[in-house]
């Protein structure tokens, strides 16, 4: 079987390396981690910094789109992973030139939190919807074309904690964007100043090399670097971390953190007009959803200082959130790549 496929995140080609496990005999084309065949471009050639940047590289993405599109002739099935900017009017384009193809979307838009009506252009486009949460299929009206498969991270996290660690550690993830990292850091080497003997971890992605470090980290030699978030959130006692996908691998391991996010005050104040939800973290979305109180705390903007994350620090009930850990890992149930394997498959 050849399947076409669209993954141009960084995050999609690690769900897309778990799926692959269980498709060993299928052939991938398109766009992809060179790791996982041929891919049309490399990833390095795809990445987007700012309007700008995305304005110039307009034309070269309407070109991509034809490419793919002529790829999909020879494709049995069509896979689509997240990226919905492009991904949306590339349904839209292959619907139009193969109207009986197969295409599937997984990791989907996160309609459910902004920008709603995609989902009727993901029902009228795609033939099956592969939802990583739980109550993803509420704002569906298609529900024949959407199924729950279960969450990534399941697959990708090999540990989980059976007790609360005394490690003696702390991990800091400042995020993966410059703004993050240098909005956060300096409130981060203060922080530690005032919890004492400690082991201070700083987790960095493994995509940057040392002179980017330097330039947007600074001085951090008051930490040890480590680049494998989920061991080194395994280890650790406590963590800080900023918004993200991290934030629910802390949680589903079972590691007691504070969230804490400053982003442009442009940025924020869009966010705040348009996503209409109460928290910003997965895992308080997850726990809003089962009807049960928020599993840790949220600082933004302005309230992101040394005294309320020290505070948070000292106060929260880390008992009561490794028990609650282990109900997040019930709600998602298992992983997801052996059931989106078997949709591609069927």
């Amino acid at each position: 079987m050849k399947v076409l496929v669209s993954a141009m995140e960084t995050s999609s080609n690690v769900h897309l390396k778990e799926l692959k496990k269980y498709l060993t005999d299928v052939e991938f084309v398109g766009v992809f981690d060179k790791e996982l065949g041929n891919p049309l471009y490399d990833l390095t050639s795809l990445a987007i910094m700012g309007f700008v940047d995305a304005i110039k590289k307009l034309r070269f993405f309407f070109k991509l789109r034809d490419e793919l599109v002529d790829l999909a002739k020879d494709c049995d099935k069509v896979l689509l992973l997240d990226s919905s900017g492009f991904n949306l009017p590339l349904a839209k384009k292959l619907r139009e030139v193969y109207p009986n193809k197969e295409i599937i979307y997984y990791i989907l838009p996160q309609a459910w939190a902004w920008k709603r009506k995609r989902v009727v252009a993901l029902e009228k486009y795609c033939t099956k919807l592969c939802s990583i949460l739980p109550f993803e299929s509420e704002i569906y009206n298609d529900k024949s074309k959407i199924t729950y498969v279960g969450h990534p991270l399941l697959d990708e996290i090999k540990e989980f904690k059976e007790n609360l660690s005394n490690s003696n550690k702390i991990v800091f993830m400042p995020g993966s964007r410059k703004t993050e990292i240098r909005n956060l850091i300096p409130i981060f080497k203060e922080l530690i100043k005032k919890i004492p003997n400690k082991e201070y971890v700083l987790v960095i992605p493994k995509k940057f090399d040392e002179e980017y470090i330097r330039n947007i980290y600074g001085d951090i030699s008051m930490f040890n670097i480590s680049k494998d978030s989920h061991k080194a959130l395994f280890e650790a006692e406590y963590a800080f971390i900023c918004s993200g996908t991290a934030t629910l691998e802390a949680a589903l391991i079972g590691t007691p953190f504070t969230l804490s996010y400053i982003a442009k005050k442009l940025d924020f104040f869009i966010g705040k007009t348009f996503v209409k939800l109460n928290y910003v973290g997965l895992a308080n979305i997850f726990f809003e959803k089962m009807g049960k109180e928020k599993l840790h705390s949220e600082f933004l903007q302005n309230e992101v200082t040394v005294e309320n994350l020290l505070k948070d620090y000292e106060s929260l009930n880390k008992e009561q959130f490794f028990i609650n850990s282990k109900l997040l890992r019930d709600y998602l149930k298992h992983g997801s790549s052996y059931n989106v394997a078997q949709i591609i498959k069927n």
